[in-house]
């Protein structure tokens, strides 16, 4: 079994099914201000190309080195934020990894 590209996923048809896109948004901040969103630019194309054609996007990321411990400074609140001012829409931002809010 190998691993399969975005044009394998396409191909097969994603409508409706949830896709998890593991992206590197890991962008430098100056305090809660992005300094350079590269990073999230470079994930569009392939957000874009899944939600046009159906699929219900989760995008997976982390913001910094935390070591295990939850920490304000670290959240993707401002990831989320500027990837939905990319897309044009809103992006939910999910408070924990299990539960209602995941």
């Amino acid at each position: 079994m190998s691993v399969k590209n975005l044009d394998d996923l396409l191909g097969e048809g994603v409508q409706g099914r949830y896709v998890l896109v593991r992206s590197d948004l890991n962008v430098p901040l100056d305090g809660a201000a992005i300094t350079d969103d590269g990073r999230v630019r470079a994930a569009l194309p392939t957000i874009k190309k899944l939600a046009e054609a159906g699929a219900k996007v989760v995008v997976t990321a982390h913001l910094g080195r935390p070591q295990g411990e939850q920490d304000p400074k670290f959240t993707l609140a401002t990831v989320a934020k500027r990837l939905g001012e990319l897309l044009g829409s809103e992006v939910p931002l999910a408070g924990d990894l299990v539960g209602e809010s995941a």
